[in-house]
């Protein structure tokens, strides 16, 4: 069943982000791989991606992402997370840590070639995080 194995797949490659293992995630993404944090802001190669998320996620050490759903048909998959961390770590949109707790939501849509992730789209509401940060806007 291949919406089956592609929600396996992207369940693992989401466990790597969460456990920082940066190096292993070209192991689940395609040689052709895009990620697109905004709509016209694409990052090509797996590079491009894992300097991004580390950008955001070293700005909240030990941070919690948990997959609250997924959805799977055809070879795309959407996930839903809940995320939870505290800003100690670097700066996050040049702002500086505050020690503020954040909580927010998320949501992926990945597409599927040939047994990797070939396409990832992020929706989250920076506006959103940046205001639980007590930031001037």
């Amino acid at each position: 069943m291949e919406t089956e194995s592609n929600k396996e797949l992207v369940c693992r490659f989401y466990e790597a982000i969460q456990q920082e293992q940066y190096e292993s995630l070209k192991e689940f993404c395609h040689p052709d791989f895009v990620f697109y944090p905004q709509v016209d802001t694409p990052y090509h190669g797996v590079k491009g991606l894992v300097e991004s998320e580390k950008r955001n996620f070293d700005a909240f050490p030990g941070f919690k992402m948990p997959i609250q759903e997924i959805i799977a048909e055809g070879n795309q998959v959407a996930v839903f997370f809940i995320f939870e961390g505290t800003h100690t770590g670097s700066p996050f949109f040049s702002l500086p840590a505050t020690g503020k707790k954040v909580r927010f939501s998320l949501m992926m849509l990945l597409r599927i070639k040939e047994g990797k992730i070939i396409e990832k789209r992020s929706h989250v509401d920076v506006h959103d995080i940046l205001k639980q940060l007590n930031a001037k806007i």
